[in-house]
């Protein structure tokens, strides 16, 4: 079969090659693209029987063009890029990079935290801008309730970093769950007691505008909201007027409707009190390395069940 890497994954070509020894053994051929580059997703995979490919969305006009596909091996977790209704139909297998990042972004949201609480952005500003300012003194995460929205695997994580900061963690998830250390309380609860509000949700019907006006409303005037699952999950208008206001105190988002770089008319771009990340929760040495051999490893499962 013919197995295309769309895109590097952020690791040297030399890994992959490497990480496909077996598979090249197995007389399977193994095209590896050294760069990403979705205008040429067909061109590149139009023959293709296996594709490998991160977070560029996957169409009916993709699928159309690539009538030999027979698996999508994602690099990623999420899979809401992927028309996978249409995949269905085609019997086209979808696996996902379940895990790989976990560490990463539940790091990531921690570190967040302490950057809104710590005015780490602005008191870098004011040293480079070597005026003299004044300092801008911040808080400690220390004994503030974190309410963490979404017990997956990412949530629980971000849950027992939290308890070794001191904070006593709530927790909301879709289904019960027991989870050591945590309380676990209804939405409404979660969103009036929480000082740190962070989410670990996939998007879906149920989730998109999970926190609108209305969910804001309830939060405390000193909360901040912590977005690291999808940008949907938050109605960004909302949470901009809401900053604008100072119903809340701060935001930290990584993730957004639309893939960086921005649309200069984002409304979150010019919102007071935030912190705007490049979708790089997932971005570490260790979080690549760990995707590329599930990637493979899920090639080569499917291709022993043939």
């Amino acid at each position: 079969m013919k197995i295309v890497f769309l895109e590097p994954l952020g690791v040297s070509i030399e890994k992959i090659e490497n990480e496909c020894k077996e598979l090249k053994t197995m007389g399977h051929e193994v095209v590896i693209y050294p760069d990403r580059c979705p205008e040429k997703n067909i061109e590149r995979s139009h023959d293709a029987d296996i594709v490998v490919e991160s977070n560029m969305p996957l169409r009916k006009d993709y699928l159309d063009a690539c009538p030999n596909l027979k698996m999508l091996s994602i690099a990623f977790t999420g899979l809401d890029h992927i028309d996978l209704k249409e995949c269905e139909r085609r019997g086209i297998i979808v696996n996902n990079a379940a895990g790989y990042s976990t560490e990463a972004v539940a790091e990531e949201a921690i570190c967040m935290m302490i950057g809104l609480y710590r005015h780490v952005m602005e008191n870098d500003k004011i040293t480079r801008d070597c005026k003299g300012s004044p300092m801008m003194p911040g808080r400690e995460i220390a004994g503030k309730t974190i309410g963490v929205v979404g017990m997956g695997a990412i949530g629980q994580r971000v849950a027992r970093l939290a308890q070794a900061f001191g904070c006593r963690v709530i927790g909301w998830n879709r289904t019960m769950k027991k989870v050591e250390g945590v309380d676990m309380v209804s939405k409404e609860t979660l969103l009036r007691e929480a000082d740190i509000i962070t989410l670990h949700i996939a998007l879906n019907d149920e989730t998109r505008d999970f926190i609108t006006a209305r969910e804001i409303e309830l939060m405390r005037n000193n909360a901040i909201i912590i977005n690291t699952a999808r940008g949907s999950v938050v109605n960004s208008r909302d949470l901009s007027e809401a900053l604008r206001s100072g119903k809340i105190a701060g935001a930290a988002v990584d993730v957004y409707d639309k893939e960086p770089p921005l649309d200069e008319d984002n409304p979150l771009l010019h919102a007071p009190n935030t912190m705007l990340l490049p979708h790089i929760g997932f971005a570490t040495k260790e979080a690549f390395e760990t995707r590329l051999k599930i990637v493979v490893d899920n090639i080569t499962q499917f291709l022993d069940n043939k």
